[in-house]
């Protein structure tokens, strides 16, 4: 009989696990005794609690009162208090789904998670509903930015709380920006910081800054320091002294998303206030589309516009107004999410306009 429960009148039975099972002293998933003939732990007739026989008198557990729902609490105040001490490896995938379900009435900073089809080696367990995935191939689903492992159909509950890990993502370039600057803990994407102040530092005066084309190879070689080398990357004045190689890797990021820096979804209401004729009314209608941005994008686009507002500061020497700009950076940032060509076609000189609009206007709408 075990102590903790014997001890206050409940019946311990010993049991073998014959699926797998989450031990409730230990945390330990696995279990040795996987056939009938061995019993590898026993269970409290009166909780559904089951310990290990080595951990049926762990300190703690023992001295609990088993008294229905409060013996329940008891157990769940020691076993968090365990929780806290462990490292996030050892974290076992009930805790990962008490904290997903926590986690849907906290409004926050939301990322969906980027599921693929997967398939685990060894046994596996969803991170959501704490089941066995079954299976020989494709058991479930696997986030390709943090690594959560869950059944299909679980994903589609998963709350929108993607925490991106560094091993998951392994480049800088062709990366989701939210991904990108939740992985790194910033606020907006290291190339679009670095290439920046790199720029206002030497070549401000330039003539046709963002206009005129770096060398194609060596645009190349700065897209490569960024994944390999990250915010260690180095594009001073001594590795490149032509500042439109800068100008050309920062444009190539921005082309690169795989989701535009203005989204898909807030495309239309940007054309809208394009075509609309009243300037209090663009204004208006400007506002209420950067409302539809993802906070990662609306923060680099803001202080994409300030860096770009500073550029026709110095127009006099670099021949770059807000027109100009408006020009370069209109297809860079914003792409039409129709598949019609003409459709596409015709909204270039709408997205011109959005450019330049909020280069003109970026201390009002920011």
């Amino acid at each position: 009989m075990c102590r903790g429960h014997g001890g206050h009148g409940h019946p311990v039975v010993w049991v073998a696990a014959v699926r797998p099972a989450v031990w409730s002293c230990c945390l330990d998933e696995s279990c040795s005794g996987m056939h009938s003939r061995s019993s590898c732990g026993c269970q409290c007739g009166g909780t559904p609690s089951v310990f290990w026989k080595s951990c049926r008198s762990v300190n703690g557990v023992v001295g609990l009162r088993w008294e229905g729902a409060r013996a329940e609490l008891q157990v769940a105040a020691v076993l968090a208090t365990r929780w806290k001490q462990r490292s996030l490896p050892d974290l076992t995938s009930l805790v990962r789904r008490a904290t997903l379900k926590e986690n849907e009435h906290v409004p926050k900073y939301e990322k969906i998670h980027n599921f693929k089809v997967h398939t685990f080696r060894g046994p596996h367990w969803c991170e959501y509903c704490a089941n066995f995935m079954w299976g020989l191939i494709a058991q479930g689903v696997k986030c390709a930015d943090c690594g959560l492992n869950v059944h299909k159909q679980c994903s589609k509950m998963v709350p929108n709380d993607c925490k991106p890990d560094l091993k998951h993502v392994k480049k800088v370039y062709s990366c989701d920006l939210t991904t990108l600057v939740k992985a790194h803990f910033t606020k907006r994407p290291m190339v679009v910081d670095m290439c920046i102040r790199e720029i206002e530092s030497r070549g401000l005066n330039s003539e046709g800054l963002y206009r005129v084309s770096g060398f194609s190879d060596l645009i190349e070689d700065v897209k490569m320091a960024f994944d390999r080398d990250g915010e260690k990357a180095d594009i001073s004045v001594n590795m490149y002294e032509d500042i439109n190689i800068i100008t050309g890797a920062l444009k190539l990021y921005f082309r690169d998303l795989p989701i535009p820096l203005i989204t898909y979804d807030a495309y239309p209401k940007f054309i809208e206030s394009a075509k609309t004729t009243d300037p209090d009314e663009q204004l208006e209608i400007l506002h209420e589309a950067l409302k539809l941005l993802p906070p990662a994008h609306c923060e680099t686009l803001r202080y994409l516009m300030a860096h770009l507002k500073r550029v026709t500061l110095h127009e006099k020497e670099n021949l770059m107004s807000a027109e100009n700009l408006g020009i370069v950076f209109g297809p860079t940032l914003m792409r039409a999410p129709e598949l019609d060509a003409m459709a596409a076609l015709n909204d270039i000189r709408y997205q011109r306009l959005v450019v330049e609009m909020l280069i003109k206007n970026e201390d009002i709408l920011f």
